[in-house]
C-alpha cells in the first residue's frame, strides 16, 4: 500500500468524519480520548508554477482503540479496504508490545470491513451485541 501512517491530529477531523460519517465534532473527542492513527497518500500539486515541496494530503482511513479489561479494543475503523487492512495492523503492533489479544466488532452488513479484518489476519469469533437493531460479527487476534 502506497500510504503513510501517522498518528491523527485534531485538524484532521473534519476529513475523519467525512470517512466515518459522523458529525465533526465527535471525530475531535475520538483524537482526544482515543489512539488514533490514520494512513494518508500525499499528492503531488498539480500545478506545475506551484512550490516543488507543496503536496496534498489524503486521508485513505483511520483506526482508532484503546485498552480495556487487557485487551486492546478497535473501537471506530474506516476508509478503504486496502487501507483498512493496513491501519488494523496498528492496535496489533500494540497489542503484541503488551501481550495483550485485539478485538473488534463490525456490523453483519459490513462485508468490506471483513475482508479487511480477515485480511489483517483477524478471525470471526462469533456474534457480537446488537449495534443500533443491527446484529454485528466479532473478530479477534492474538498477535
Amino acid at each position: 500500500m502506497d500510504a503513510e501512517v501517522r498518528d491523527a491530529l485534531e485538524t484532521d477531523a473534519e476529513s475523519l468524519a467525512a470517512i466515518a460519517d459522523v458529525p465533526t465534532d465527535v471525530m475531535r473527542n475520538v483524537v482526544h480520548d482515543r489512539t488514533v492513527r490514520v494512513a494518508e497518500r500525499h499528492r503531488d500539486a498539480t500545478d506545475p508554477n506551484a512550490d516543488a515541496d507543496a503536496a496534498e494530503a489524503e486521508l485513505l482511513g483511520f483506526v482508532a482503540f484503546d485498552v480495556r479489561d487487557a485487551t486492546v479494543h478497535v473501537t471506530q475503523v474506516g476508509g478503504s479496504v486496502e487501507a483498512v487492512e493496513h491501519l488494523l495492523s496498528e492496535p496489533v503492533r500494540f497489542a503484541s508490545n503488551e501481550q495483550l489479544d485485539v478485538e473488534f466488532l463490525a456490523l453483519s452488513s459490513d462485508t468490506d470491513l471483513h475482508e479487511a479484518a480477515e485480511r489483517a489476519g483477524f478471525e470471526r469469533v462469533g456474534p457480537g451485541p446488537a449495534f443500533m437493531n443491527e446484529e454485528t460479527v466479532r473478530f479477534q487476534i492474538d498477535p
